[in-house]
């Protein structure tokens, strides 16, 4: 063997190691090094799975009624209801930081679904009290009739926010760790695994939602709210057991300390060097030691070049700090931090969107007629099973017919790329909303001028084309964030697309306070605001819903220009020799991959 063929096995060598070691570090249950024939793989993701498909249902069940129960049961005016909710699936949302956080930095996400689960069992079950007993509830009333209705407060006041606090904890912190811990079964660079088992989770996730809302729903609707949050309480202890009878085949990735520290180092480093200059080659810049060599190499771009002063070593210095001398891999996981900043924003919009047909949609539900036959009436809650009933046949379609068919076509593991599909997605909200004011528009008009009040099916297509969109854009969403993600960081950034949820129901009620004020004073003939009355026939929904669709179809456009300012960097094809050899012999190892290496 010749020295170019020593050299060549000494990299194939070192990729091996590093694969094992640096990109799939994990451990069983009681800490010792997973074995691929025991450990991971979907059987392991399947209890995974079986929580995400629980948990989903127990507190979509309280999340797409609770409007209904604060207005009928707890007395609050119909848009402080409205915010209420949008604040609670916020709140809910924005908290999955913090699941991300602790998991990454100290508990493992194992240890976090375990703990935040049983918080969230004990919230549901403290809704479940304050429904079943009459003191803990204002004095029965109908919102609708003339006379005023006692709103609650004071410790019955208080006895919800903290159910609903408990519930927002326990369920924020568990959602990221749930993808994060499914995914983390399949090896990263199982490109088409992972895929499917992120198109298995949203199928999951579609399953929990329709169970919710129709089987769910009805019970709170016919046998009272306090059985059906009794029922949402077993039901997520079901997936909790489904989570530990997992336990023996987990890989689980081992938390390194705080996650924050190295992205505080890279910053404290640059603005300590702001006055060094970046040398032109970026092999001069600090390397990690030998021992900590990347699957994928990186490849250099001016983006946020400033960061890179956080690697040029001081002159005369042998050793320096960690907060003046940060690694390349530090500055290269803060640059796709800041990277994908504005592909989250853009989703924002996206998740107002869906707050809507969480409160006011389902309140527009409530004015129509709710009768399928003479007997039977459909909850106006259940209307958003409708696009999962659709998806529970669309999401296997797309997995098992376009996913290869595209994958010919463009040679991506997934079929599309995530961003491809997140545009997707952000495409087709847009006109969820155009539908749903064409047909609140009608309603109104019907029930005014003609006293016909038309059919509870005829808001279905908005929450169909919805549920079309979410698919798209929810999942590419969290394919997109995994991906970018180093493993120290893998929960941390899974939690910043359920964030997206969060910021998105926070703008609703932003705008719904500032339309109901804008509006109550411009002569448009609503003297409340078209939403400030607790009757949909005198408040101008539809007005609302077409503010949202002209706020979606321009964030689109928005998308368009961040997502292509993402992928494309002419500088990135600047990079040493040494690193297209490693390509090269990477891509001869791993053909069938086509994933894009992060450009920093």
């Amino acid at each position: 063997m010749d020295v170019h063929d020593q050299s060549e096995e000494a990299k194939r060598a070192r990729l091996h190691e590093s694969d094992e070691s640096s990109d799939d570090l994990c451990v069983d249950s009681r800490g010792r090094p997973c074995r691929l024939s025991k450990h991971g793989g979907m059987r392991a993701a399947l209890f995974v799975l079986g929580l995400q498909a629980f948990e989903m249902m127990a507190i979509a069940a309280v999340g797409n009624n609770l409007i209904t129960y604060v207005f009928n049961e707890m007395h609050f005016p119909l848009s402080k209801s409205a915010n209420l909710v949008t604040n609670f699936i916020g709140t809910v949302f924005l908290l999955s930081l913090l699941g991300g956080f602790l998991s990454d930095s100290y508990l493992g996400s194992f240890r976090t679904m375990l703990v935040f689960g049983i918080i969230e069992i004990f919230g549901f079950i403290l809704l479940a009290v304050q429904a079943h007993l009459p003191e803990l509830r204002p004095p029965q009333c109908n919102m609708k009739g003339t006379t005023h209705c006692l709103e609650a407060n004071g410790y019955k006041a208080v006895t919800l926010y903290a159910a609903l606090c408990l519930v927002a904890l326990g369920s924020g912190c568990l959602k990221p760790n749930i993808i994060s811990h499914g995914a983390d079964q399949f090896q990263r660079k199982d490109l088409r695994k992972l895929s499917s088992f992120f198109n298995a989770a949203y199928f999951a996730f579609s399953m929990g939602q329709l169970i919710a809302l129709t089987l769910l729903v009805w019970v709170q609707t016919h046998s009272g709210m306090d059985v059906g949050f009794g029922v949402s309480a077993a039901v997520m202890a079901a997936g909790l057991i489904s989570l530990v009878a997992g336990t023996n085949f987990y890989r689980n990735t081992p938390s390194r300390g705080s996650i924050f520290t190295p992205i505080a180092q890279v910053f404290v480093a640059a603005i300590t060097k702001r006055k060094q200059i970046c040398p032109s080659n970026p092999n001069m810049l600090h390397q990690p030691s030998m021992d900590l060599v990347r699957v994928k190499p990186l490849l250099h771009t001016n983006k946020f070049r400033f960061l890179d002063k956080a690697c040029v070593k001081t002159q005369g210095k042998v050793i320096e700090s960690p907060w003046r001398l940060c690694t390349i891999e530090q500055v290269h996981q803060v640059k796709i931090l800041l990277s994908v900043i504005p592909i989250f924003a853009c989703t924002i919009i996206f998740n107002t969107i869906l707050a809507q047909l969480q409160t006011f949609s389902v309140q527009q539900g409530s004015s129509m007629n709710t009768h399928i036959t003479k007997t039977f009436q459909i909850p106006p809650a259940s209307l958003q099973a409708i696009p999962y009933i659709i998806l529970i046949f669309f999401v296997p379609l797309y997995e098992t017919f376009f996913v290869p068919l595209a994958r010919k076509v463009t040679g991506n593991d997934s079929g599309i790329s995530p961003l491809q599909r997140i545009g997707t997605g952000l495409f087709l909200a847009t006109f969820s909303m155009v539908a749903a004011a064409l047909v609140e528009k009608k309603r109104r008009e019907s029930f005014l001028e003609q006293n016909v009040t038309l059919s509870i099916f005829w808001i279905a297509p908005q929450f169909l084309i919805f549920g079309l969109s979410e698919m798209f854009t929810a999942v590419g969403l969290v394919e997109f964030f995994y991906k970018q993600s180093s493993q120290s960081m893998q929960s941390f950034l899974t939690a910043m697309t359920y964030c997206s949820y969060s910021f998105g129901f926070y703008l609703s009620s932003v705008l719904v306070s500032a339309v109901n004020r804008v509006t109550s004073s411009n002569g448009s003939g609503t003297k409340e605001g078209w939403l400030g009355d607790n009757d949909l026939n005198k408040d101008r929904l539809d007005h609302f819903y077409w503010l949202l669709a002209s706020l979606s179809f321009i964030n689109f456009f928005n998308y368009l220009f961040w997502s292509r300012w993402y992928s494309c960097d002419p500088s990135a094809t600047h990079h040493t020799a040494e690193v297209n050899s490693l390509e090269d012999l990477e891509n001869g190892e791993n053909k069938d991959s086509t994933t894009v290496k992060p450009r920093i």
